[in-house]
């Protein structure tokens, strides 16, 4: 077994989830910020069986992930 951090995003028509240290593109989405993780799991899950465990990044170098906010002259 073993943990991988998902990212999820709030957008006007719902919510988009996204794993990290992974090859290739895997997504979810959902009414519901559970809802997205959800999918996204399970897309994660077929990914892996489809591809294989190499999809995986073992060498990972996040640790943890946080959203700042900053002001930018436009």
């Amino acid at each position: 077994m073993k943990h991988i951090k998902i990212i999820v995003e709030k957008h006007p028509d719902g919510y988009v989830g996204y794993p990290l240290g992974m090859k290739g593109v895997v997504v979810g989405e959902g009414d519901s910020p559970r809802e997205a993780v959800a999918d996204v799991s399970s897309a994660v899950r077929f990914h892996i069986a489809t591809f294989g465990a190499d999809t995986l990044d073992a060498d990972s170098p996040v640790l943890d992930a946080f959203v700042a906010d900053v002001a930018v002259p436009v």
